[in-house]
């Protein structure tokens, strides 16, 4: 970040819907159903009220750390094309209004679902912004390939948020749904770099496909892909699993391989004159992939019979 980023006023008088995208929400949306999900599948009974509260709270979380990530990011997203039209780099919002934002949003939803939930759910929520701002976005991003690796873990938090808002803790079944998206992160993203190739060339970010090559990346895509498999599949064998999750994850991993595979087997040259249309495809169905699989443990709850505490619906506390 530049001082004079930092001081800078926006071009245009920022609108609503200015403020809305400084948060992700697309991004939001994927922290907000993991979460729900852990939360739903727990084996305690949750109070609605209280429920809605923490989801709201980590919703917050996560605007929160899209607008500190859009802070920090703001020099190299006004390089690529993907990026150049949010709102710090086109102009829309001043840096230094996405910093306050960003800084007022995470002590809210902290110290809120701290209150409505439990000092565990709390802080793994602080952290899950720590990581992501502090050792992604300013740390790994911008000096190793293996940044979307171990950056990848901030998105793999929210099922675990969940899980301790209705627990109090942490089980085998939080940390498998941890597994599942941690494992998951690099071959989507990867999938896009390949795509996006130019923009992080541009922009000096070392993703695998700039600094190790797509032939590397692709190879590494199928590798992720066959380790996800075990992992994903393994919910199946818990108390959050069940038949109907076990079948629609062996046909999920299975097509997932499958299209690993095809991407190992193409060149540059055979991407670059199909204009990626098969990487984009992977990319696409990456994320299908992953709603999927909640979609699956959510499925499995609904048929035992979701942890909603309905009968204290008078009482709030």
């Amino acid at each position: 970040m530049s001082d004079s980023s930092w001081t800078a006023n926006p071009a245009h008088e920022a609108q609503f819907g200015d403020y809305i995208e400084l948060l992700k929400p697309r991004v939001m949306r994927l922290v907000i159903f993991t979460a729900a999900v852990g939360l739903l599948v727990a084996p305690n009974a949750v109070h609605p009220v209280v429920a809605l509260a923490a989801i709201l709270c980590i919703a917050v979380g996560a605007g929160a750390s899209g607008a500190l990530n859009m802070w920090w990011d703001a020099d190299i997203d006004r390089l690529m094309t993907r990026t150049a039209k949010r709102p710090i780099p086109s102009g829309r919002v001043a840096a230094g209004e996405a910093l306050a934002i960003g800084i007022a949003l995470t002590g809210f939803s902290v110290v809120l679902l701290g209150l409505f939930a439990n000092l565990l759910a709390a802080g793994l929520l602080a952290f899950t912004i720590f990581f992501y701002v502090v050792v992604y976005s300013m740390w790994l991003k911008r000096i190793t390939p293996q940044n979307i690796v171990i950056g990848g873990a901030a998105g793999a938090f929210p099922p675990m948020i969940g899980w301790a808002v209705a627990t109090g803790g942490v089980g085998v079944e939080s940390l498998l749904m941890f597994a599942l998206v941690f494992m998951w992160t690099p071959p989507h993203f990867w999938a896009l770099a390949l795509f996006r190739n130019e923009d992080y060339k541009r922009a000096n970010v070392p993703m695998m496909p700039v600094t190790r090559g797509e032939v590397s990346t692709r190879r590494q895509i199928f590798a992720y892909a066959v380790l996800l498999a075990p992992i994903a599949i393994a919910p199946a064998f818990t108390q959050i699993g069940g038949p109907v999750y076990f079948l629609l994850s062996l046909v999920l991993n299975a097509m997932f391989v499958s299209g690993a595979i095809g991407l190992s087997r193409r060149t540059a040259e055979m991407a670059a004159a199909s204009k990626y249309r098969a990487e984009k495809r992977f990319f696409g169905f990456s994320i299908l992939y992953l709603f999927l699989h909640f979609v699956g443990l959510l499925a499995e709850a609904a048929l035992r019979g979701v942890n909603l505490n309905w009968a204290a619906w008078p009482v709030v506390f």
